[in-house]
């Protein structure tokens, strides 16, 4: 099994690269399941039902999520309608979504967990907890199993990568934007990385414009998100499984839009 997963998808840059590159990626790597973190996906923050089904169209397969997955309201009574739209998993059981799925395609099955991290985040149940009790339980039916950790600190995300280490496919970061060249295979047989990156503009800083974002860092004025303008590139993983859901590569990969 190959698994294509892409990195935050940032604002309407992110959404038009994903619609531009993912079919050339896509054709060129072969992925049988296509993953991608959208919690970013509307202007930086949140995602809508519309844009959800746009990503779907595009070729992606799954939607994760993450610390700004709910702040488009109006999405918060339409997660149901959208089985393939995951939120972490360790939120509470009333808040509106899932955070796994197990997903069948062309005769194949793959679970995917979405986990949010708690350093430097809100408070929130225990990734490692909540992550083990899923995996357990989607094992049961497939041992292919893939985790995205939104998450900001990176011994959190390579804490969650050898806790879980042989008990899940794969443990792919994503939070930070920026993608880390520690790809590897655990000793167990988990692929990880600790941030893929995202699917947005370049030349900004983690997707937002850059003047606006020095601003913020100059004064600790929340000025409002805007989103950069420019070339756009995406970032993104390959993971390849054996039989028996054990990874045997996990390699990482940049499309950029042609000038």
């Amino acid at each position: 099994m190959r698994i294509l997963f892409l990195g935050d998808i940032f604002g309407e840059p992110g959404r038009t690269a994903v619609k531009r590159g993912l079919k050339e990626i896509i054709s060129n790597t072969h992925p049988d399941f296509v993953i991608a973190n959208a919690e970013n996906a509307a202007h930086g923050a949140g995602i809508t039902y519309d844009m959800a089904m746009d990503l779907f169209s595009y070729g992606i397969d799954v939607l994760t999520g993450g610390n700004h997955t709910f702040d488009k309201k109006a999405i918060w009574d339409r997660m149901q309608e959208v089985p393939n739209l995951l939120r972490p998993a360790n939120f509470h059981e009333s808040v509106p979504g899932k955070g796994d799925i197990i997903l069948t395609k062309n005769g194949m099955k793959l679970g995917i967990i979405n986990l949010q991290g708690r350093i430097e985040m809100s408070p929130i149940d225990s990734p490692f907890f909540v992550g083990e009790r899923i995996a357990r339980e989607i094992a049961k039916e497939t041992p292919y199993i893939f985790v995205d950790f939104h998450a900001e600190a990176t011994s959190e995300k390579q804490a969650l990568g050898y806790y879980l280490d042989g008990k899940v496919s794969a443990v792919v970061g994503t939070h930070t934007h920026i993608p880390t060249a520690d790809e590897k295979i655990l000793s167990k047989g988990t692929a990880y990385i600790t941030d893929v990156g995202m699917c947005g503009v370049e030349e900004s800083i983690i997707g937002l414009d850059k003047d606006i974002a020095l601003k913020r860092f100059l004064t600790m004025i929340p000025w409002p998100f805007k989103p950069a303008e420019g070339v756009v590139a995406l970032y993104y993983v390959i993971v390849d499984l054996a039989d028996g859901g054990r990874a045997t590569a996990i390699s990482r990969g940049k499309w950029m839009e042609p000038l």
